[in-house]
């Protein structure tokens, strides 16, 4: 991979070790609020409190992936891509269902990385 798809990989890893930080170990706080349009007493529902860091778990670990792909892996190319590509569909989905922004915030510098990755 290039200088430049690195780098792009590695602030989406960034990213998404963010959203895992917020979800899992911010979880009630207003910053977490405020992203995720819930307020603090809705945050701390011991159901979806649960659920956020579960899925906040997920994140940390596709940021794992990508930084594994990037660095580590003889197959850095393909596993990087896959990784991007199911991050994009994740956001192409939760634009559908949630939010149209998280396909620019959660989706764009992912597509920007795969964009990166075949020049």
């Amino acid at each position: 991979m290039s200088i430049l798809s690195t780098i792009l990989t590695t602030v989406v890893a960034l990213e998404f070790f963010y959203i895992f930080y917020i979800q899992t170990i911010k979880t009630t706080s207003s910053t977490t609020s405020r992203i995720f349009n819930m307020n603090q007493n809705e945050l701390k529902q011991k159901s979806l409190n649960t659920l956020l860091k579960n899925q906040g778990v997920y994140n940390g670990l596709i940021g794992l992936g990508l930084l594994y792909s990037t660095f580590f892996s003889t197959a850095s190319l393909e596993i990087t891509r896959l990784i991007l590509i199911y991050i994009i569909l994740v956001a192409l989905y939760g634009s559908i269902t949630s939010s149209r922004k998280i396909i620019l915030t959660q989706g764009g510098p992912a597509i920007i990385a795969l964009i990166s990755t075949v020049f």
